[in-house]
């Protein structure tokens, strides 16, 4: 009777961990993400942040004689890079496959991205879609994180009628934003108030730069300014690079610093739920997930 209670050696009991279930390779802990950069989308990548360094910077390199201002290019400059643009978009699909549950998280993210961002509009730069890109890029990699800041501003722009010259530059300045997230140290180790750290910080650099890059592109438009912050064409790089110091300071300082701000209080205090539930998500969704199916121990193959 004793040895009767006892399960057989080799009864279901014994053997039902996960190794040998019929479904393999379910999503763990640390789930694939919805994107992940292979070679097409790393070159596609490089050349468009390429491009995008050359159409912010070249007014300060310039001769005086080219007619500088962003005014007269930007319609080339909108009709080039929507293109490479999608073309990260495409490239990505074609490495690993972006399907319809990444596009409906990209989606939602985008469309919730585009509300928030005129609920700060006006007010002292506070702009809260900034904190949901941070995390957004964080725990959707880099790839994902680049399409998703550049459509979030695009789909904003025409919620709040802000389509301009300028909406490309915006596009390609908010998709390295949140493309930076992606890139920080330790996406499936760091956890914890370390990470909501170093997330605030990020948030408060990244939010600065920001400000500055898109200062850079309309500091060469604007025109009538005191002469120590205004933009002189074809002065020495460092000259004007010192007047464009200046410039940030006096006119959008404040606008940066109540940005960065914002950020950092929100990444701090709702920073921990929204992660959780961002990981959950992308979890749940499984992407890339590879299942298959196995015989059960015992059992005769054909």
């Amino acid at each position: 009777m004793r040895n009767a209670a006892r399960p057989a050696k080799n009864s279901p009991a014994k053997n039902s961990p996960v190794k040998n279930s019929p479904v393999k390779n379910a999503p763990g802990r640390n789930a694939a993400r919805p994107v992940r950069l292979g070679p097409r989308s790393v070159a596609a990548l490089v050349l468009i942040s390429g491009v995008g360094v050359v159409f912010f910077g070249w007014p300060l390199l310039a001769e005086p004689q080219s007619g500088l201002a962003h005014s007269g290019d930007a319609p080339w400059l909108f009709g080039a890079l929507l293109p490479l643009l999608v073309a990260v978009v495409v490239a990505t699909i074609a490495d690993t496959g972006m399907d319809a549950k990444a596009v409906a998280m990209l989606g939602v993210l985008a469309a919730v991205g585009a509300a928030l961002r005129p609920l700060g509009a006006g007010t002292a730069g506070l702009e809260p879609m900034f904190f949901l890109m941070v995390l957004s890029g964080r725990v959707l990699g880099p790839g994902f994180g680049f399409v998703l800041g550049s459509v979030t501003m695009f789909a904003s722009a025409l919620l709040t009628g802000g389509v301009g010259p300028w909406m490309p530059f915006q596009m390609l300045a908010m998709g390295w934003f949140t493309m930076g997230a992606g890139l920080l140290p330790g996406p499936h180790r760091l956890r914890g108030r370390t990470e909501l750290l170093m997330l605030a910080g990020y948030g408060a650099l990244a939010a600065f730069a920001y400000g500055t890059v898109m200062n850079l592109h309309g500091w060469t438009l604007i025109t009538g300014m005191s002469s120590g912050i205004s933009f002189h064409a074809g002065d020495p790089l460092h000259e004007n690079l010192v007047r464009f110091v200046a410039f940030c300071a006096a006119t959008s300082l404040g606008w940066d610093l109540g940005r960065a701000v914002l950020t950092v209080v929100l990444t701090l205090t709702l920073g921990a739920t929204l992660l959780k539930a961002l990981r959950r998500a992308t979890r749940r969704a499984a992407f890339e997930a590879q299942v298959t199916f196995e015989a059960p121990p015992g059992a005769s193959r054909p």
